[in-house]
């Protein structure tokens, strides 16, 4: 598999374009019982083109946004109230103890590893929190869409999203709270092709390209209204309270 610092490097102005946002209430029980968040310091790694870094400042939180890929980072432009840091889920390059809290937003299956929750332990105080968006396979559309994604995908990156899951749900040291939102995307015919080219699993270039396009193009025809389609999704949040610190 390609390191996981490096594949979105070629995909950076896909992903900034393309990829949802999170629903206020995923945001909501992220900060929940922490007071207020301008009180807050947040290391958000994995921060890729800051689009949940983003949801985390505009609450008032000062948050350092880590990322190993240097593209991702110059995708996301400046915003207030976020600092960036070039660093991974196993060595931020945080001093211990340094911030509250600490999240990861669709990127702890890249590091959902004993060297990375004990990296987001020894650098946070309070809360360590993931939140992670699925296709709601019930929604027509939606496994229609993940029956291409599954058909093209190169590797096994759906299943490392579904450990990940479970492995911080198992983050130990902690009390340990799940949630489930549903959410959704708008997707114009531009914005569902580029919403799969933001995947770093599914083909960028050549004949396996060119016909998953092809099937997206059909499955776009034949469940558009008005322009667009609905991916329906859900949205996953774990929050776990460190323990003893």
């Amino acid at each position: 598999m390609t390191d996981p610092t490096e594949r979105f490097g070629e995909r950076a102005s896909a992903y900034a374009a393309h990829r949802p946002g999170y629903p206020a209430e995923a945001i909501d029980a992220v900060l929940d019982g922490l007071g207020d968040p301008h009180a807050l310091q947040v290391a958000d790694i994995g921060a890729g083109t800051g689009i949940s870094s983003r949801l985390l400042a505009e609450r008032g939180a000062h948050v350092i946004a880590v990322e190993p890929n240097a593209k991702m980072r110059a995708a996301a432009g400046l915003d207030a109230g976020i600092v960036w840091r070039d660093g991974t889920g196993a060595a931020t390059g945080l001093p211990d103890g340094s911030v509250h809290l600490v999240t990861a937003f669709q990127a702890f299956h890249w590091f959902a590893t004993p060297a990375g929750i004990a990296e987001m332990r020894r650098i946070a105080t309070r809360r360590a929190a993931l939140v992670q968006y699925e296709r709601d396979a019930r929604d027509p559309f939606a496994a229609g869409y993940g029956a291409i994604v599954e058909t093209y995908a190169l590797d096994d990156t759906e299943e490392r999203r579904a450990e990940a899951l479970r492995a911080f749900a198992a983050f130990p040291g902690a009390m340990v709270a799940r949630f489930a939102f549903g959410s959704s995307q708008t997707l114009d015919l531009e914005g569902l092709l580029g919403r799969a080219a933001s995947s770093s699993y599914l083909p960028q270039t050549g004949d396996a390209n060119k016909a998953m396009v092809a099937d997206l193009r059909a499955l776009f025809a034949r469940f558009a209204s008005d322009g667009a389609v609905t991916l329906a999704m859900t949205t996953f949040v774990i929050v776990a309270d460190l323990e003893g610190r």
